[in-house]
């Protein structure tokens, strides 16, 4: 898909990307549509930084979307995510508003902006059961035997079964595998999206994540967690949902103390920040430039910034 009024923002976690998209919002009359994987769910409030309150503003609430959508524990994958941004971006286009995409979880970004077309094939539970009993080798063998498919990973088994479900489905319906086809050369000749990026240096990342985690704690993080736990969310699913959560849970499991499980997350975070920008570096070599910001800078710098770009890129 092509949403060819959307503004995004990234950056990692504690950069201030909410305060910017804000800023934005408040001057293109906008709305925020986030981009963060875990804020989808009802609940997962502190852990996951939602920050209701910075959506309000002197000229009042700055509409939200994507946040709080599905209860907690509730199955939600990368597909569903990109149906309901599809629906969202539209809603917030006829209401006449600038779409500003502002997230850190770089997949769930990213699949957004790329502008090639997702794989609208459903899960084979029977092939996958299948095929779970093969080798990587075997089910790279597999693969070799169907035509070239764009956009598949063979680096694990579970994304190779994915592959070969992909590469059969397109075997057995080649009209849908030509319709994908059209819809990748169409997405080739549409313009790269705007993105802009905050960065801070390591050490002041590492500075905010501590400090923000800290005050988490204090506003009570663990309560949020034990309260999710004793609403029926699986333990196991908490661990899934990582960071915070997965580090809390083993806290209120009795498999860490305090001080293990906040000295742990810290560390947790800090490395998840890396490999944000790992995966947003990367986001520029796949063919989506980032136009990045001095995040260091107080946001009325960072939005004069950003709309010299708007500008620009606009003509």
């Amino acid at each position: 898909m092509h949403y060819p009024e959307l503004l995004t923002v990234v950056g990692p976690t504690a950069c201030g990307k909410t305060a910017l998209g804000v800023a934005l919002a408040e001057e293109l009359h906008g709305a925020i549509l986030s981009g963060d994987s875990r804020q989808v769910f009802v609940g997962m409030d502190i852990g996951t930084g939602k920050d209701l309150d910075s959506y309000t503003t002197e000229r009042g609430t700055i509409p939200h979307y994507l946040i709080d959508i599905v209860p907690a524990g509730t199955p939600f994958n990368l597909f569903e995510y990109v149906r309901l941004f599809d629906e969202a971006y539209k809603e917030v286009v006829s209401r006449q508003l600038r779409p500003i995409f502002v997230g850190g979880s770089g997949l769930y970004v990213e699949q957004i902006l790329q502008t090639r077309p997702m794989h609208h094939v459903p899960p084979n539970a029977t092939l996958r059961q299948e095929l779970e009993l093969l080798s990587l080798e075997d089910l790279r063998s597999i693969l070799s035997r169907y035509p070239r498919i764009d956009r598949v990973d063979t680096s694990s088994a579970r994304k190779c079964i994915r592959a070969i479900e992909i590469a059969q489905h397109y075997a057995h319906y080649p009209e849908e595998y030509h319709r994908y086809q059209q819809a990748l050369r169409e997405a080739k000749r549409q313009q790269p999206p705007l993105i802009v990026g905050l960065r801070l240096a390591r050490q002041e990342v590492i500075r905010r994540i501590d400090q923000r985690l800290k005050s988490r704690l204090d506003e009570g993080m663990v309560a949020e967690v034990e309260h999710l736990l004793d609403e029926g969310v699986p333990a196991d699913t908490l661990l899934a949902y990582g960071l915070e959560y997965r580090f809390i849970t083993l806290y209120l499991q009795g498999k860490l103390s305090y001080r293990e499980m906040e000295e742990q997350l810290a560390t947790a975070i800090h490395q998840f920040a890396k490999r944000q920008m790992t995966w947003f570096r990367g986001m520029t070599r796949r063919g989506l430039p980032i136009h990045w910001i001095d995040g260091h800078q107080p946001v009325t710098y960072q939005l004069d910034r950003v709309l010299r770009l708007v500008k620009d890129w606009q003509e």
